[in-house]
């Protein structure tokens, strides 16, 4: 027990030293954690640890679909939902069926077995590369599908997963049957995701306390995704409906003080829960380096080489067409949403990096059939799936930048960027425009003394003065200069409360008291500050 403690120090200092490193080298966290697990698996001395498939499945995703989910825009996603369904669904199962065709017919793999790898390399994950177009200034919608996707694809791979698992080990396999029961999953882990959100809103609306509430979206999570899965389904879908549900009807129900404790918790969690995890699938290499010694090495490189260029391939060949057909075959859809530039289109396909999800449904797999006999082709699954991660990983996520630079599409993002910041700043004076009125509507209509109406009056003149009059600051520099002055008068004021703190004038409590507000104000600064956006 002590020494798994320990490793678990080692771990949380390896992934705040990545995450420094990976911030200095611009380069996503993800790539270098997973090198970084690697490298750590094959030091003298440090056990071996092995994924446990459930870690992933049953613990690690729930929270982190449920996250992804509450931090999409429903309206975006909506609008987005025949592009996020092409990919989530239509690509998944056309790349699982060409990695199925291609290792039956090139290598020899029985169709069922081609079918169930293609289940697990088919899904792209979402986190590195997002980690990485956010900083590239990518165009608004190019994350949104890609984010879409994210949340949907685990859903598909995950119940062709289980589809052909069963056709596995029961020899026999219908597409009639397996067609109808996922039509009968989808719908029936939307309605459930709906209403574990729903119940989620209401009990936290009751608690009125942040420790419970926080507690309770915890929960969330795990019961709109443990019940579907264990009853046959995925949970991937009433975990995205749940989250869904939860960020559009969320915000006029969850206090202030739950949303504040409630965003630091949530990201540190997934800060930990995705390092972690991309740390323990770097672990995996020694596991798969000792079992593959019982084979040989050219087998294992020209099947993942093969698999790879399958899934590349695939991707392009279906983006495309998916993207532009609609639009050929559809005036509605053509005037309703107009084609995108060919980069935009480009820059989804190349998107196409695997994650921990594949490896974990790899790890998942048994060790033996009912009849007692060995799991057809389980080593060289795995080995598949860790190499088509790591390939797609490092040479995609390293790339990606250059990509963009060569497709030249982020003039686009900084538009967009532009245009994103001066309607925020446009949102925001309307609403104090908005309650200057009402404060005009209050006055009229009840007995307020005067000193009331003017620190009311004053809390509305200077929250207008600290919205800049434009992005630029070399043109408009009173709102940036303002913030600066303002965080050293905070620091200033911090001094001195800890200096009376040690001459004994105040309590600890009523230091703790100040300086809560000076957080808040601190971080308000940093929440309505505009940075100059590069043209």
């Amino acid at each position: 027990m002590e020494a798994r403690f320990q490793i678990f120090l080692i771990l949380l200092g390896v992934l705040a030293g990545t995450a420094l490193l990976a911030r200095r080298l611009n380069v996503a966290p993800a790539i270098l954690l997973l090198l970084a697990g690697i490298a750590l698996a094959f030091v003298p001395g440090v056990p071996s640890i092995e994924l446990p498939p459930e870690l992933v499945l049953l613990l690690v995703l729930p929270p982190l679909i449920y996250t992804a989910a509450v931090a999409m825009s429903w309206r975006e996603f909506k609008n987005s939902l025949r592009p996020i369904v092409l990919l989530a669904v239509g690509c998944v199962i056309f790349t699982a069926a060409a990695v199925a065709t291609a290792t039956h017919y090139l290598i020899g793999l029985p169709w069922n077995v081609g079918f169930l790898l293609g289940a697990i390399v088919a899904p792209p994950d979402v986190v590195a590369p997002l980690a990485i177009a956010r900083r590239l200034h990518i165009p608004r919608r190019i994350l949104v599908v890609l984010e879409g996707e994210g949340l949907a694809n685990d859903a598909t791979a995950l119940i062709l997963y289980r589809f052909a698992l069963a056709a596995i080990v029961a020899g026999t396999f219908s597409l009639p049957k397996a067609t109808a029961e996922f039509a009968a999953i989808v719908v029936s882990e939307i309605a459930f995701g709906i209403v574990v959100g729903w119940l989620s809103l209401r009990a936290r609306q009751r608690a009125r306390d942040p420790q419970i509430e926080i507690t309770l979206s915890l929960i969330t999570p795990y019961v709109a995704y443990w019940l579907p899965e264990h009853f046959g389904g995925s949970g991937v879908i009433a975990t995205v409906a749940c989250g869904l549900y939860v960020s559009w009807n969320g915000p006029l129900l969850i206090p202030s003080a739950t949303r504040l404790q409630g965003i630091f918790f949530w990201d540190l969690a997934i800060y930990l829960i995705e390092g972690i995890l991309f740390l323990l699938t770097g672990f995996q290499m020694r596991l798969l380096y000792e079992k593959s010694k019982a084979f040989p090495l050219d087998d294992i490189l020209s099947t993942t080489a093969l698999v790879v260029a399958v899934i590349i391939i695939a991707r392009f060949a279906w983006v495309f067409p998916a993207t532009y057909l609609p639009r050929m075959l559809s005036k509605r859809v053509r005037q309703r949403d107009p084609s995108p530039r060919w980069q935009w289109v480009f820059t989804i396909a190349f998107v196409g990096v695997r994650g921990a999800v594949s490896l974990a449904a790899a790890l998942a797999l048994p060790f033996s059939l009912a009849e007692g006999d060995p799991f057809p082709y389980r080593d060289m699954i795995l080995f598949v799936s860790f190499g088509v991660i790591f390939i797609t990983l490092v040479g995609f996520g390293l790339s990606l930048p250059t990509v963009v630079g060569w497709l030249n599409i982020t003039k686009d993002g900084r538009a967009e960027s532009i245009a994103e910041h001066e309607a925020e700043i446009d949102a925001r004076r309307q609403a104090l425009a908005a309650g200057l009125a009402s404060l005009d509507a209050i006055v009229d209509e009840r007995e307020l003394s005067e000193e009331v109406v003017k620190l009311l009056r004053a809390r509305h003149d200077i929250r207008t003065t600290q919205l800049p009059a434009a992005l630029d600051p070399d043109k408009h520099d009173v709102s940036a200069n303002g913030t600066e002055l303002t965080r050293e008068l905070i620091a200033t004021e911090r001094k001195f409360i800890h200096a009376l703190l040690r001459d004994g004038k105040i309590t600890d409590e009523t230091r703790r008291r100040i300086e809560r507000d000076l957080d808040l104000e601190e971080a308000s600064l940093a929440n309505r500050e505009y940075r100059k956006i590069p043209l």
